[in-house]
């Protein structure tokens, strides 16, 4: 039923696959795991990460449902396996946590190879249209007038930091939780799709961003957490091109932070009920739009590409999963004995 969206999904695995080989060719540098000290190897971290959403959905819910009573658990994980865990989900979490550590993966291994491949830079062209979207003013000196300089930017600089652990989260919660597995198709097909348009945006308009390549604006900012990753960011990007460094991510458009924060609310709008959850959703993207302008991350620009790869992320995966998009909202095929999450309207 869902033969469109995973033949979606491992096809853009492949492609970018094939894009990040012949890159690595052609730089004469090798592909390497970029998250290789957590949990040791990807051909032992993928079976941690199968085998660890299998076991967070079945041993805690036992351990819940039993209050405690060993004697019951066997019991409510077998229901739990034959209710929920059917081939079809099966098939949704080991493909989807495969082909999307695939994607991510060369996604990381091509943004770094970028300066090695292409020394052309738009930072100027897209400072000079930063400055006339706001008549001749700094985006970010305007942002930093407004908000203050010192308790925001530790605000901001914390969401903006968790957007890393999300990525990896957000995935495993639509795979293993989702109710209707055309969400969980949708979520994860979405996401590949939006992660590879921004690799593409990368190599169509490299830039370094404002907070690099003009840092003189973004001086008077508290010291945070994001200083010291922008830091850091910047001595990879020398190790890599003086060839003593492995791995860079030094790539300015288009925004994938804004472009997958919205995704993610889009996805939690159109897929579950409650409430506060989609506002907070909601105001997470709002707050990492504001975070890429508040510390230099990104231009305007960025931010406008980081929207549109969202949208067009979210529809062509829509579609390839069997979501109908109407003037009434959303419509789609229940596939699992649980009931699907309904839309409010």
């Amino acid at each position: 039923m869902y033969r469109r969206a995973w033949t979606l999904l491992v096809v853009n695995a492949i492609a970018m696959g094939i894009w990040a080989v012949v890159t690595a060719w052609y730089v004469d540098r090798p592909l390497i795991d970029p998250e290789s000290s957590f949990l040791g190897s990807s051909w032992f971290r993928l079976p941690i990460l199968c085998f660890g959403a299998l076991f967070l959905d079945l041993v805690p819910r036992a351990i819940w449902l039993s209050r405690g009573r060993v004697a019951r658990m066997p019991q409510l994980i077998r229901e739990r396996w034959h209710a929920h865990w059917s081939r079809e989900r099966l098939l949704l979490v080991l493909l989807g946590i495969v082909s999307f550590y695939v994607i991510y993966v060369c996604y990381r291994n091509l943004k770094s190879f970028l300066p090695l491949v292409s020394d052309r830079m738009y930072d100027r062209e897209l400072h000079m249209l930063d400055k006339v979207l706001f008549f001749g003013h700094e985006p970010g000196s305007v942002v930093h007038d407004l908000l203050g300089t010192t308790y925001v930017a530790h605000v901001l600089s914390n969401f903006y930091l968790l957007f890393i652990p999300m990525v990896a989260i957000m995935v495993t919660v639509w795979l293993v939780w989702s109710r209707n597995l055309s969400y969980g198709w949708w979520f994860v097909t979405s996401q590949g799709l939006a992660w590879t348009l921004g690799t593409i945006s990368y190599y169509a308009l490299p830039t370094l961003g404002p907070g690099l390549e003009y840092q003189y604006l973004y001086q008077s900012l508290a010291h945070t957490g994001t200083a010291d990753l922008m830091n850091s960011l910047v001595n990879a990007r020398q190790g890599v091109l003086w060839g003593d460094g492995q791995a860079q991510t030094v790539a300015g458009f288009a925004s994938l932070h804004t472009g997958i924060g919205l995704l993610w609310a889009l996805m939690v709008q159109f897929t579950v009920r409650t409430r506060w959850i989609r506002v907070l959703f909601w105001v997470n993207f709002g707050l990492i739009v504001v975070a890429t302008i508040y510390f230099g991350w990104h231009y305007i620009a960025d931010d406008i590409a980081g929207v549109m790869i969202a949208f067009i992320s979210f529809y062509v995966g829509g579609i390839a999963s069997g979501q109908k998009f109407d003037r009434h909202g959303l419509a789609s095929h229940p596939t699992t004995t649980t009931s699907h999450v309904p839309v409010d309207r």
